[in-house]
């Protein structure tokens, strides 16, 4: 629907959810509102125990309630309008809304990256620099970093709403998955999008890129220094401290890479497929990071179990 005497931008866009499991989808949200609860719950446990325990008020700890607050914006930004286009067909978002959406999810989407490279960079320090760790990065320097990264993404991102703004729509206001992406936003417009593609796959790829570099020569230079160690029980922490981050980076990684590709080049990949995927990238990390980081973390988890036993007694 276009507002009377103005085709540049529309009133509203409607969302599809799922296409191709129309007649499922009620069922489908179910796990999918399981998961957010679990992202919701799991993170904000995470927090409290971080904020309440001075112990954990250290590098590792506050780069985790970073993540645990990049996770509860990434996934609230995108799970709340797909429960209700699921349940209620509420499908039709408001322009200004579905902006605000591209905004969120690609900012966060970056910060979230940056984090990730932030927690390599203090695994390296903490493995590689034991004793001059605190030195290297005291709490100053991990609120700088996190500034930081959080600049970046909302630096990065912010010409691409810019742009999608001052650029004329088509009459075809239909997205075909469950929430508004840059490039499906993009799809809409009847202009060229060279500059709007060319910023994207820029800000892809010098994002993901950097942060992929940092990370990746970080654990090489921690595997060189965890296989020095003499083997036992040091050896073993150092590989299961990595071994939590590791799952994390993938879980992270790969769905967001392969929703990134076949959004651009992968014309061949069923609907279906590519909007299951894009689901599962704003949903699945978030819930696993605090599963992941609770259960192999031991200091979270036995705050955790200690809550949990004072309540039974």
């Amino acid at each position: 629907m276009l507002p009377s005497g103005n085709n540049t931008s529309p009133i509203s866009f409607i969302l599809l959810g799922i296409p191709g499991l129309e007649n499922s989808q009620v069922w489908i949200a179910f796990p999918f509102c399981v998961m957010y609860i679990v992202v919701v719950v799991g993170n904000i446990i995470i927090l409290h125990i971080i904020r309440i325990d001075r112990t954990l008020h250290e590098p590792m700890y506050l780069f985790l309630a970073m993540l645990a607050v990049t996770d509860l914006v990434l996934s609230s930004s995108t799970q709340p309008k797909m429960l209700a286009i699921l349940w209620f067909h509420a499908h039709e978002i408001e322009y200004h809304a579905c902006l605000i959406q591209v905004f969120f999810i690609h900012a966060f989407s970056s910060v979230e990256s940056g984090v990730l490279m932030a927690m390599a960079l203090d695994r390296y320090v903490a493995i590689c620099f034991p004793l001059r760790h605190s030195s290297i990065l005291p709490t100053s320097a991990v609120m700088k970093l996190g500034a930081a990264v959080m600049m970046r993404g909302l630096l990065w991102v912010s010409p691409f709403c810019f742009m999608i703004s001052r650029m004329p729509f088509c009459p075809n206001r239909v997205i075909p998955q469950s929430y508004c992406e840059h490039m499906a936003v993009l799809k809409l417009l009847c202009a060229d999008t060279t500059v709007n593609r060319g910023y994207g796959l820029f800000v892809a790829f010098s994002v993901v890129g950097f942060d992929l570099m940092v990370i990746s020569v970080s654990y090489v230079m921690i595997l060189r220094a965890v296989l020095q160690l003499p083997a036992g029980e040091a050896r073993f922490k150092a590989f299961g401290t990595c071994a939590s981050h590791i799952c994390v980076i993938l879980a992270f990684y790969i769905p967001a890479l392969f929703t990134f590709l076949t959004h651009r080049f992968g014309h061949h990949v069923p609907r279906m497929v590519h909007v299951m995927f894009a689901n599962v990238y704003l949903l699945v990390p978030p819930m696993l990071n605090p599963i992941i980081y609770g259960v192999r973390t031991k200091q979270i988890r036995d705050r955790v179990i200690q809550g949990c036993c004072r309540k039974d007694s």
